[in-house]
């Protein structure tokens, strides 16, 4: 008799502004089931300086708690472990220095999302668990942004992450410790004034129910069920709440029952902000959802391919920019030749093919813009549009090849996009650049398929003999590419026919 093997665990982590939360579940005949759950309080948040640098102090705090979670993870496959991070880390300075401190005690990658991104995955974390026909409003309000959601079933058909959270709130309006009418009323007027440019299409999309997910929501109702006696919140017992608060006049001195002492420090930001969600977008009640992010995460390990989402989401910008599909093949076509030749002394991987394919195929969305500063444009829309399935950083890539795929290369703007490895960054770069220069024609010639070989101190492209026009052309447009990749240290020499240029 054969035993069944018991199913590989699953462990999502959600790096948040105050608080690192880790849940580890199994999936059993297609159910998810939780096996355990952890929470390290880290408030990464307070670290933040005006110049959004993470403290030395917030980074130890991080450490700390990765070191820990490296133990409850051990033994554990790196494919079945999906870290995300949000709001603080997506917009800290030092990200780099960040991650590489991270690496020496946590072996497991970390993907820094999007706002966008952490909404969509919010929502599929309430979707797989809240069933219904109708619209459902979704509200997540973190330490650093809220993420607001309309959809239905599975699908989202308004989502936004605004930069407001409990923890920015409370620093900006709660700061002295103090709880005054005014300082509330400035707090939420500022909430609403974040909210107001997504308040009509919301409103317009409309919805039947409202639920709202996170520790501050869920710290609220607590407060509601014991004080009212109510399993909802509405507009009347938020304020109820916020005349408890201000009777007590102090953060300090805080005691209600119902709340946590561990929320005492941001309740009063969090609550500001959900008033302005129920006041900007007319908001009768709000159930509270105990599912959000990381049960997102971890549905979508279960359920999608990762690679077939991304592969989808390429495709679908790419139809509503009407790209010239054949070129953007033709493109692709000439990096992956020069790839195959170069992979293995570059160390390059087969990942790193997909991304230069991805910014093959959406290099010219610009053109709906104007065909002036293309690169410009179209790196814009890139990096701006909401991409599901890709992280932060690899949407800084992509956006990062299209950007500088022609014209001169400004590294002080290429350090905007905070690449964290540029050496590698640099040789993608020059292979994209290459192709794209040779398919200048929009034609398919013997100039498309170059040879290229990576010798001890210079990258040597090879052509065949051309025309005597077309040469010089290809020549001077090889001359200038010398100068342009030199910027970021890629020696390139060439040959066409018996032309040779170091």
């Amino acid at each position: 008799m054969h035993n069944t093997p018991e199913p590989a665990p699953f462990a999502a982590l959600d790096l948040g502004s105050n608080s690192f939360h880790l849940v580890i579940a199994r999936k059993i005949e297609g159910q998810l089931q939780i096996l355990h759950k952890e929470k390290h309080r880290v408030h990464l948040a307070a670290g933040l300086n005006a110049q959004f640098e993470l403290s030395e102090e917030a980074i130890e705090r991080a450490m700390l708690a990765f070191k820990q979670l490296a133990q409850t993870l051990q033994g554990f496959d790196a494919t079945n472990v999906q870290v995300v991070a949000t709001y603080t880390l997506r917009n800290i300075r030092n990200i780099k220095c960040f991650l590489a401190e991270a690496k020496k005690y946590f072996p497991f990658n970390i993907n820094v999302i999007s706002g966008q991104e952490e909404a969509r995955l919010i929502y599929q974390g309430v979707a797989n668990y809240v069933h219904g026909e109708d619209n459902r409003l979704v509200i997540d309000i973190g330490g650093g942004s809220t993420e607001l959601v309309i959809g239905q079933h599975f699908e989202t058909k308004q989502l936004t992450s605004r930069d407001v959270g409990c923890s920015n709130i409370t620093k900006a309006f709660f700061s002295s410790g103090k709880l005054s009418k005014s300082a509330f009323k400035k707090a939420i007027i500022a909430a609403r004034q974040e909210l107001e440019p997504i308040t009509p299409r919301y409103r317009k999309s409309g919805w039947q129910q409202c639920y709202g997910t996170s520790g501050t929501i869920k710290a609220l109702l607590a407060i509601a069920q014991v004080q009212f006696d109510s399993d909802i919140l509405t507009l009347e017992i938020l304020e109820n709440i916020k005349s408890l608060l201000i009777a007590q006049s102090s953060i300090e001195l805080l005691d209600i029952k119902g709340l946590n002492p561990e929320r005492h420090t941001n309740i009063a930001g969090g609550l500001a902000i959900l008033i302005a969600s129920f006041k900007e977008l007319k908001i009768d009640k709000l159930s509270y959802c105990d599912y959000a992010l990381r049960e997102g995460v971890l549905h979508e390990m279960f359920n999608y391919d990762e690679f077939d989402l991304r592969v989808r989401t390429i495709v679908a910008l790419g139809q509503h920019y009407n790209i010239d599909t054949v070129h953007a093949d033709n493109v692709f076509d000439t990096i992956k030749h020069l790839f195959q030749q170069c992979k293995k002394p570059w160390g390059l991987k087969q990942k790193d093919l997909l991304l230069l394919q991805w910014a093959a195929q959406l290099h010219e969305v610009g053109l709906a813009i104007n065909s002036s500063a293309i690169q410009k444009h179209s790196a814009y829309i890139v990096l701006n549009s909401a991409l599901p399935g890709f992280t932060q950083q690899q949407q800084n890539v992509l956006s990062a090849l299209i950007r500088f795929h022609r014209k001169k290369i400004k590294v002080i703007d290429l350090e905007n996009y905070n690449i964290l490895n540029t050496e590698k960054f640099a040789k993608l770069l020059s292979l994209f650049r290459l192709a794209v220069m040779v398919n200048r024609t929009r034609q398919l010639t013997d100039i498309s398929r170059p040879t290229i070989e990576v010798l001890e101190a210079s990258t040597l492209v090879k052509f065949d003999e051309q025309h005597s026009e077309e040469q010089a052309l290809l020549l001077a447009d090889l001359e200038q590419e010398q100068k342009y990749l030199a910027s970021i240290n890629i020696n390139l020499s060439f040959e066409i026919g018996s032309v040779f240029q170091n």
